[in-house]
């Protein structure tokens, strides 16, 4: 009779509605959250190299940053099941506050605790924000009837569409209240960082209004202080079995490459494609065009994405174009002047935005998909392998000539890409032999 009782507490037997939009309520509140806290951060980080020069405090920072997010990717899905996905997305906005506010007084003494302590809070705060969605989408699939798959995907597309415009306006942001090209001027930095610490506060807060998600195995590995310490053990055991599965294995080169592509854009795009035709107030303007297409083509990727075939498309759509720009540089590209000085940088803004929006909409849908019993470790895996490669390029970059790089850049997609297909075909042959 009890179990009766509260049968209608579980599964709401009222309409669908409140459910659905629940559930988007949620995605929206999730795409705007990030996008005031990475408005702000990303508009930081560009400005690290040409803002903190002196011993080269800011690629430094950046580096350590990197470092440490990708040694605190591996034990973050333990700490985000503890925790659990909201309250490890609070935590974690925490860190690029912190980071931000350093730059107030930017030295060694503030901007390298506070990059230590924002790779733990990015590590948390990406494998809650992967885990959240997630399981937002499967329940809004389940609610609503409709195919799992495709709501991942739509899902993904959404936020990282969204996401993908804090490029835009956190540029944007930069080029007004630095317009007079005052980049190294303590008011105008200042000034521009007190209104990126107040626009982060307002994307803290609204992540309280998210709707706290708890599946059951959170709720077991919370139910008694005594088994806590098992419980610990058994998510770490967890996360090192998943170094034993083929298909992260096999997924792992493609994850380094969108690191290196996102650092290639950061650290070698910019500094060697951009300043020298647009100058350095060039480089908001290009990053805005950048976003813009990430934006676009995450918004229109999500949308496409109804399975593991469409992924496999998709992505290989995406290296496709990325490859243009590699093989551009390698064989043809030399800096002009005119028109073409000016066309030429930002068409390659847009065609590596294109291929970073396909590589976060995708990778993050194909590990929902592949590893629904284990999204935190599975995202886990994500940050951790981007990270590093993110690290690796920032500590590199002033040993390294561009055409280097671009070499380097030219053998991860062969990598990346003969590893994905290879995993696309294994996965093929295990569904086609459960069918038959």
């Amino acid at each position: 009779m009890a179990m009766d009782e509260e049968a209608p507490l579980v599964v709401d037997q009222n309409p669908q509605v409140p459910i659905i939009i629940n559930h988007q309520k949620d995605i929206h509140i999730l795409c705007w959250s990030f996008l005031l806290i990475f408005l702000a951060y990303g508009a930081a980080q560009n400005l690290e190299s040409t803002i903190n020069t002196e011993g080269d405090l800011g690629t430094t920072s950046l580096g350590i940053l990197y470092l440490s997010f990708a040694v605190c990717s591996l034990f973050a899905s333990v700490v985000v099941r503890k925790l659990g996905a909201k309250r490890a997305l609070l935590l974690g906005s925490t860190g690029y506050w912190l980071f931000v506010a350093a730059n107030l007084k930017a030295n060694w003494y503030t901007m390298i605790p506070a990059c230590v302590y924002l790779g733990f809070c990015a590590s948390i705060i990406w494998v809650g924000q992967g885990t959240y969605l997630t399981s937002t989408a499967r329940s809004h699939s389940n609610d609503s009837n409709l195919h799992e798959e495709s709501v991942i995907g739509k899902f993904n597309g959404e936020f990282y569409g969204m996401f993908a415009l804090h490029q835009v306006f956190g540029n944007l942001i930069t080029l007004f209240l630095l317009r007079d090209g005052e980049g190294g001027s303590t008011s105008g930095t200042t000034l521009l960082f007190l209104v990126f610490l107040f626009v982060m506060t307002f994307g803290s807060i609204l992540m309280f209004f998210l709707t706290k998600r708890k599946g059951k195995e959170d709720e077991k590995l919370q139910s008694s202080a005594a088994g806590a310490c098992n419980a610990v053990m058994s998510l770490l055991k967890s996360v090192a079995n998943l170094f034993l599965d083929n298909r992260i294995l096999l997924v792992i080169p493609l994850i380094a490459y969108s690191g290196l592509q996102q650092a290639f854009v950061w650290a070698e795009y910019t500094k060697f494609i951009v300043e020298p035709t647009l100058g350095e107030g060039g480089v908001g303007g290009a990053m805005a065009v950048y976003g813009v297409f990430d934006a676009i083509c995450s918004l229109a990727a999500g949308r496409l994405t109804s399975g593991l075939t469409s992924i496999t498309m998709i992505v290989l759509g995406g290296v496709f174009v990325q490859a243009i720009v590699y093989l551009w540089l390698l064989f043809s590209y030399s800096a002009t002047s005119g028109i073409f000085g000016i066309i030429y940088p930002l068409l390659m803004a847009a065609l590596l935005g294109i291929g970073d929006g396909v590589l976060n909409t995708q990778l993050s849908a194909l590990l929902g998909i592949l590893f629904k019993h284990d999204l935190e470790g599975a995202f886990a895996q994500l940050k951790l392998w981007q990270s590093v490669s993110i690290a690796i390029v920032f500590f590199m970059s002033p040993y390294l000539s561009l055409k280097t790089m671009v070499l380097i850049m030219v053998t991860a997609v062969l990598i990346s890409v003969t590893g994905f297909l290879f995993l696309m075909l294994k996965v093929e042959k295990v569904i086609l032999r459960r069918s038959s």
